[in-house]
């Protein structure tokens, strides 16, 4: 297809504004590490809620949701809009210890919380094995999806897409750190929304979708409208479809996995976000946009891209017909999302093209700068150099900042498909969250706790996906058993080894004064006790948790219901948000 002069005017001239807030920020942001990596802990909560949602919405996710929509219809987005509980617990919970423990990044916390050899362990181990790996296996799913867009828009080559999109968000991602990052990610947003909210309109607006109730009454789509996935268990396929789209994501999984963005107790970039606030407040404010913003506000329009997809190219072989130089080991349900925008008129496309640019550019970006502090403070400076000068960090942060961009690039060449990626993470994940939420709330947690957490969990992975692969299991029984067996792994380990050093653990209650609940063997021997106002009160904090997820899932579920016509159900459930919203307000002022 043919850009018109005004696509390639938005595009380059997105390409030029953000390269040009990473040189105009790259002499502050290069001044120390503090600066390059939290941007001088002094950001406002709405800047940083900007910038976490941000993050989220990168250039694979429009594609994600597509590929669920098109396989298990709409309430197949269960299997992320459960980990809402997690994010709002971090939100009432845990922001403000976050905020409070003042670490450079969630890899340092291990010392902080935990003593001797093993803690040291965990910070070297997770900084390499998270900040490297993990993380590259993330950029590259954002990357194999920048592939994607590129082969159907541009007609590019795999490789073109890589060095295209990567280029410039190496380049102003290295230059200014994380404040160029958080600066640009505002306006990325923006973008980015304006850009999918155009999509859906230009979706519902060609002629064999015939609007909102011509793409509702369609066949190929009224057995995809579900909102929550029929209680049937009738056939086998029921069942699983069940327990794996919504029972399991709502009862285990956003508790038991740890997944980049929806970390149970915070961490990771989010982690990142809160240390850069202002202050607890702040943390706390822009963990609560993200959630509502990510949750409520985002879904819909790539939800009604997916629907009409299946109207316009109901089958693959449509879309490889549509797009013959599309090679097979790139051919999926994820690439409908795409494929769409080739109906858009110029104009519309630039700016269409420059927030999935942006989009990208976003989440690699964040997860650029996030990596390189692991690098630089808990494996560099903690490890290799201890005596390293800040100019150093920022440096050694520079220099992985490249060398992360061209593992991952290299690694998306060999990728297919976005979906598969996201099931790997989950699975990498399961069964360990329960550590992350405890580790703030309980003592007896140790380092071991993590560390036999972390071991099991792999060791199952390895299991079920390379030694035993013929096993007979359905996916979320496979994750399930997962669950069970790290759980009982770590809770018998942390019995079994000695408790982390009563000096540390009277450090930590001064630093981040935790809940008492947890916590009241410690307390009791400690000479000086933190002032109680300052706990954060845990049963106050759950049922913040429970209010914020009856608003947020009230206005996405409401949405839905009022897109499909269902007026009065629609604004009963909006009444439902808004009294907890009320509710939600009125405590958190207490």
């Amino acid at each position: 297809m043919q850009l018109a002069t005004i696509d390639w005017t938005f595009i380059i001239g997105f390409f030029i504004i953000a390269l040009g807030i990473g040189i105009a920020v790259a002499r502050k942001a290069g001044s120390d590490a503090s600066q390059f990596f939290l941007s001088g802990r002094g950001m406002p909560w709405w800047l940083l809620g900007f910038s976490m949602v941000a993050t989220t919405f990168s250039t694979d996710t429009p594609n994600l949701v597509t590929d669920i929509v098109r396989k298990n219809g709409v309430s197949g987005n269960w299997v992320w809009w459960a980990f809402l509980l997690s994010g709002m617990l971090t939100v009432f919970v845990y922001a403000r210890l976050w905020r409070r423990s003042g670490v450079m990044t969630d890899i340092e916390f291990y010392e902080i919380r935990y003593s001797g050899k093993p803690a040291a362990f965990l910070r070297g181990f997770r900084a390499l094995y998270v900040g490297i790996g993990l993380n590259v296996v993330i950029m590259s799913a954002v990357s194999l999806a920048a592939i994607k867009i590129g082969a159907i828009m541009f007609q590019f080559s795999p490789l073109q897409s890589i060095l295209v999109a990567s280029l410039v968000t190496v380049a102003f991602s290295a230059l200014g750190g994380l404040r160029s990052v958080i600066l640009t990610d505002f306006l990325l947003f923006i973008i980015a929304m304006v850009g999918a909210v155009a999509a859906a309109w230009v979706a519902l607006s060609q002629p064999e979708v015939g609007g909102l109730s011509g793409l509702f009454a369609h066949p190929n789509v009224k057995d995809k409208l579900d909102l929550v996935p029929a209680f049937d268990l009738s056939t086998p396929e029921s069942r699983n479809l069940l327990f794996s789209l919504f029972l399991i994501p709502i009862a285990v999984q956003w508790w038991a996995a740890v997944y980049p963005g929806s970390e149970p107790g915070g961490g990771g970039y989010m982690a990142q976000r809160m240390l850069a606030a202002k202050d607890e407040n702040h943390a706390v404010g822009a963990a609560l946009f993200f959630n509502v913003a990510h949750y409520a506000l985002r879904p819909w329009p790539w939800i009604i891209v997916a629907l009409a997809s299946l109207i316009i190219f109901p089958e693959l072989s449509d879309i490889q017909e549509k797009f013959p130089h599309v090679t097979d080991d790139k051919l999926g349900d994820d690439l409908a999302y795409p494929a769409m925008l080739t109906l858009l008129p110029p104009g519309l496309l630039g700016l269409v093209l420059t927030s999935l640019i942006a989009a990208y550019m976003s989440t690699i970006s964040t997860h650029l700068n996030w990596g390189s502090a692991y690098v630089a403070n808990d494996f560099y400076q903690r490890f290799v150099k201890p005596e390293a000068t800040d100019k150093e960090l920022v440096q050694v942060g520079r220099i992985s900042t490249v060398v992360m961009m061209i593992l991952a690039g290299a690694l998306a060449l060999s990728l297919q498909n976005a979906l598969a990626i996201f099931d790997l993470i989950l699975g990498l994940g399961a069964g360990t969250g329960l550590v992350f939420i405890l580790r703030w709330l309980w003592w007896r947690v140790n380092a071991w706790s993590e560390i036999v957490a972390m071991i099991t969990c792999l060791f199952v992975v390895l299991f079920f996906q390379v030694v035993n692969q013929d096993h007979g299991m359905e996916g979320w029984q496979v994750f399930s058993l997962n669950v069970v067996i790290t759980s009982i792994a770590w809770i018998v380990a942390t019995f079994l080894t000695r408790p982390t050093h009563p000096e540390t653990l009277e450090s930590f209650c001064r630093l981040v004064n935790p809940p008492d609940s947890g916590w009241r063997p410690v307390y009791s021997q400690m000479e000086s006790v933190p002032e109680v106002d300052e706990r954060v009160n845990l049963p106050r904090g759950i049922l913040s948790m429970v209010l914020g997820c009856v608003m947020v899932y009230g206005v996405l579920l409401g949405t839905g219901c009022i897109l499909y016509g269902n007026l009065g159900p629609g604004l009963g459930i909006f009444a439902v948000a808004t009294a907890a919203g009320v509710s939600l307000a009125r405590l958190w002022r207490r």
